[in-house]
């Protein structure tokens, strides 16, 4: 628009055009408002420290692994040979003497050979299945005239042809060695010489899961009857969705539950109604209130002091940090020292951290998150201290649920909702099983055939 034209409006139609101007420049305003805020937030995202293992929940997986600088090979110091020890009980013994010299052909006898070189020599026979037919005679009865059939022998019920071994065995090598049904086929043909299909194998899946479910009920009584109680979950994939697996045990069991949600429900449902004493489990709101108090992981809070630190925070998350390892310090040795001694730890932990939480509000994003956390939950920092049956980190939990994150890589997903609960009640049977003394392929036999991996409480 030129000057002319602006010459030639009314005053009316001036006042209307810098009034749309105005509230076109206050729109403005406000968008490049918008926009340069976002601009601060990707940039502080940009300079950020990037999450690693070593600062964040991050698994160690996924971290990058940086290559080793070359060293020098240091010379190996001699040390005396080790061989292997001779089997107590060999299956068979082979004699090897001379009946006469190898150099000048005279007779020797047993005498002449008093010295005895032994070793044993270990090999597999050749596999291949067991088959045992049975034939059951039947006729009429030639004084009613009725017909007869005898019955089956016991433990040979009609039916499927697979006994409990290689069931114990098909499940073994799918739960815990993570085969996949394709996989496992081909590996039972080659290895056994037995020619199975995939449906023959989800069909013995399918029958376990009665037995398993009856296995793991005693497992998770004992879990509700324990005092400390451990939690964590990770995804799993059902069916095409995503679901959740959580994992809660005690000292003397391990119980795994594959739910559709990640919600405190399903823990909640899980414990109905049982409340122990102590709670042990990360910061995922999911976790709270179900213990009658909480003691935090301090794993994973020192993974987020140290990310603080590398954020640039040089006030409250380094002296936080170095709380953190005293108080780790402590729990590793507080088995030798009396209650007396450790309530005076306790106590000088607690005066710490005033100090640090009296300080002023620190100023970077991750620090300032940290602090306000530790000023709501302080008191689930140290209740480890004196109870020396409470853990001061969740780890047990992560390692119970890696066999699981393995699973769920190697095979991808669960094609069904009850492949996933006869997965999640056999790895309970299989970890309780390794914690009471039990192989894995010994405790799934024992569930399969009806018998409690855990003593009934």
């Amino acid at each position: 628009m030129n000057h002319e034209t602006l010459l030639a409006l009314s005053k009316d139609d001036l006042v209307a055009r810098i009034l749309a101007q105005v509230a076109q420049i206050e729109a403005q305003a406000v968008q490049i408002s918008t926009l340069t805020a976002r601009v601060a937030a990707l940039e502080a995202r940009l300079n950020a420290p990037p999450k690693t293992p070593h600062n964040s929940s991050m698994p160690p997986s996924r971290g990058h692994k940086p290559n080793r600088p070359d060293r020098p090979k240091k010379p190996r110091v001699g040390r005396p040979g080790v061989t292997r020890a001779l089997t107590e009980h060999p299956d068979r013994i082979i004699e090897a003497t001379l009946a006469a010299c190898p150099h000048c052909t005279h007779a020797l006898g047993p005498a002449d050979q008093a010295d005895i070189h032994a070793y044993d020599h270990i090999d597999l026979p050749p596999i291949r299945p067991f088959v045992t037919r049975i034939s059951r005679h039947r006729g009429a009865c030639p004084c009613c005239g009725r017909r007869i059939a005898a019955p089956p022998p016991e433990g040979f019920d009609p039916g499927s042809p697979f006994g409990p071994g290689l069931c114990a065995l098909i499940l073994h090598l799918h739960i815990t060695q993570a085969i996949d049904f394709d996989r496992l086929a081909r590996l039972l043909a080659e290895v056994f010489g037995l020619t199975i299909s995939e449906g023959a194998i989800a069909h013995i899946l399918a029958r376990a899961k009665a037995p398993l479910l009856a296995a793991a009920a005693p497992i998770a009584a004992a879990v509700h009857a324990s005092a400390v109680v451990r939690s964590d979950e990770t995804s799993a994939r059902v069916g095409g969705k995503t679901w959740w697996q959580w994992v809660l045990l005690s000292a003397t069991a391990v119980c795994h539950v594959i739910a559709d949600t990640r919600a405190a429900s399903v823990v909640t449902a899980f414990m109905d109604g049982a409340r122990p004493q102590v709670w042990v489990a990360d910061r995922y709101g999911g976790q709270l209130g179900h213990g009658a108090v909480r003691q935090m992981c301090l794993a994973h809070l020192l993974r987020d002091a140290t990310y603080a630190i590398e954020e640039g925070d040089t006030g409250f998350a380094p002296g936080f940090r170095l709380l953190l390892l005293r108080a780790v310090a402590i729990g590793k040795r507080r088995e030798a020292r009396k209650d007396s001694t450790l309530a005076q730890y306790h106590a000088d932990l607690e005066r710490r951290l005033d100090r640090l939480l009296a300080g002023a509000m620190p100023d970077r994003p991750a620090a300032r998150r940290l602090f306000r956390a530790m000023r709501r939950d302080r008191d689930d920092l140290f209740r480890f201290i004196t109870p020396r049956d409470v853990p001061y980190t969740n780890n047990a939990c992560e390692r119970a649920l890696r066999p699981s994150v393995i699973f769920r890589k190697v095979t991808g997903r669960f094609r069904a909702e009850w492949d996933a609960s006869v997965y999640a009640a056999a790895a309970s049977v299989v970890a309780t099983g390794r914690l009471q003394g039990i192989t894995a392929l010994a405790a799934l036999r024992a569930a399969l055939a009806g018998q409690a991996v855990i003593p009934a409480r």
